[in-house]
């Protein structure tokens, strides 16, 4: 592979990585969702604010696998709700921050505060198999 091939790939990842940011602040602006809980979604700790004002600016998530790997739980998740609400915007967008009986009473995003990575895999799951998928 030459240095441009390299190069090359190496700027498209970032790029890749910048979209997803750009993403992700989208759908939790959405979902109305507070820094901090965006914090916690993304696994990130409660005072690195600076990190989602750098990803509202377009800058890309970091190239680590944790946070990369929530970004692809959470952006099906918001696929998932757009899918299964597709009529009704509004209920898609509230549903992260909606009480629910599947959660014992808890939002989508307190789910996720207490469990971490689990309580990510559980919101998705729920919305995998209310699809049908």
């Amino acid at each position: 592979m030459t240095q441009a091939a390299v190069t090359t790939d190496k700027e498209s990842k970032v790029h890749d990585r910048s979209v997803l940011a750009k993403m992700l602040m989208k759908a939790f602006d959405l979902w109305r969702v507070a820094s901090e809980d965006q914090l916690a979604l993304l696994g990130l700790a409660a005072d690195n604010r600076a990190a989602l004002s750098r990803y509202r600016k377009g800058e890309p998530l970091g190239a680590n696998r944790d946070l990369l790997e929530r970004a692809g739980h959470l952006l099906a998740i918001h696929k998932n709700l757009r899918l299964l609400f597709p009529h009704d915007r509004d209920l898609a967008y509230q549903w992260m921050t909606t009480r629910n009986r599947a959660f014992d009473h808890r939002t989508p995003v307190e789910v996720i505060r207490e469990w971490g990575f689990t309580g990510l895999l559980m919101v998705r799951a729920y919305l995998d198999r209310a699809r049908g998928g």
